[in-house]
């Protein structure tokens, strides 16, 4: 149950972006949320006058990098704390 709860406050604390937002003035301090939504927020879609369906324009080779960036270490933690989300689940089923 412990291990659960962490996990779950641990991925909130991660992924907050409200806090930073309105606490941080100073671009330097910002947390990885907050330069991953002004990575995203930048685009360079409009305006492009490329048809080609295929064609991936070098801003978002970027952007999908800072998102891959940003959810690697929730990715490499997780397997190693499985065992303790199988446990506490299977100590507090019902047995009948």
């Amino acid at each position: 149950m412990l291990a659960t709860f962490a996990r779950f406050y641990a991925v909130g604390i991660w992924n907050d972006f409200m806090s930073p937002l309105l606490y941080l003035s100073d671009n330097s301090k910002w947390t990885l949320q907050m330069y991953l939504r002004q990575v995203t927020a930048s685009s360079d879609l409009l305006g492009t006058g490329n048809v080609d369906p295929n064609y991936i324009p070098p801003v978002q080779g970027i952007k999908f990098a800072v998102i891959v960036v940003a959810t690697l270490p929730i990715l490499i933690f997780y397997p190693f704390l499985q065992k303790h989300f199988a446990k506490g689940m299977l100590i507090g089923s019902v047995k009948g």
